[in-house]
């Protein structure tokens, strides 16, 4: 999947190391990126569905693919806030969920 626009590296960070979509958590992008591949379950869940509420749509997919978004699907989409209907058509347009 081609990524339009993602956000450099050195601009996504605050000085301590927090990305802009997790202003509102104290977690490095390290620490982040840690939990997205290791953490259990519902947290992996927890954490793609904020992404996807509060990253720029082309950042998403520098953190998860969409296989990894259809295979979270059931447990992310009702977190997705006011951004679900976004991912719904999104996702739909290309397939990835029904």
């Amino acid at each position: 999947m081609p990524v339009l626009n993602p956000t450099p590296t050195e601009r996504m960070c605050d000085a301590q190391g927090r990305p802009y979509f997790l202003w509102d958590t104290d977690l490095t992008l390290t620490s982040f990126q840690q939990l997205l591949a290791d953490a259990d379950a519902p947290t992996q869940a927890y954490l793609t569905s904020k992404l996807m509420r509060q990253a720029k749509p082309d950042d998403v997919f520098s953190f998860v693919s969409v296989e990894q978004i259809r295979d979270r699907w059931p447990m992310l989409r009702d977190d997705l806030g006011r951004t679900k209907p976004f991912w719904e058509w999104l996702l739909r347009t290309w397939g990835i969920v029904p």
